[in-house]
């Protein structure tokens, strides 16, 4: 016995309909985590300059209780192994962008870095300049 053959066979896959409800969720899905993701990249670049500042002006307090002056350079705290080496600007992503701020004019020498900023130009999300922190 034979089978009488069905012409109105289905295939196994998607309409073009279902196609683009899934690809319209998918959009509506992105367009809400998107913006999510970025605030949050953003959140943590700045969580990592201000530990990375709070890192360095430690060291170079404790390098000016110890040695009682100031590092001549940065390069200094790395060398006498108060730092394992120049943390990276994470708004720069480069180690040689800070700025070293030289101590005040009444201090004992007035040369040396007492302070480090970064030195990027951007301006973080609560509207401060990356250089003033």
């Amino acid at each position: 016995m034979s089978r009488p053959l069905h012409r109105c066979t289905r295939s196994r896959g998607f309409t073009v309909i279902e196609l683009l409800v899934v690809l319209a969720a998918l959009a509506l899905l992105l367009s809400v985590a998107a913006p999510r993701y970025v605030q949050h990249v953003d959140r943590a670049r700045d969580t990592a300059l201000r530990h990375n500042l709070h890192a360095m002006r430690d060291a170079i307090d404790k390098f000016y209780s110890d040695q009682g002056r100031y590092p001549k350079e940065l390069a200094e705290l790395v060398e006498r192994r108060y730092l394992r080496s120049i943390p990276l600007d994470p708004v720069t992503q480069r180690a040689d962008t800070w700025v070293a701020v030289p101590p005040r004019a009444g201090n004992v020498d007035g040369e040396g870095v007492s302070d480090v900023r970064s030195g990027a130009r951007e301006v973080s999300a609560d509207g401060s300049s990356y250089a003033s922190w």
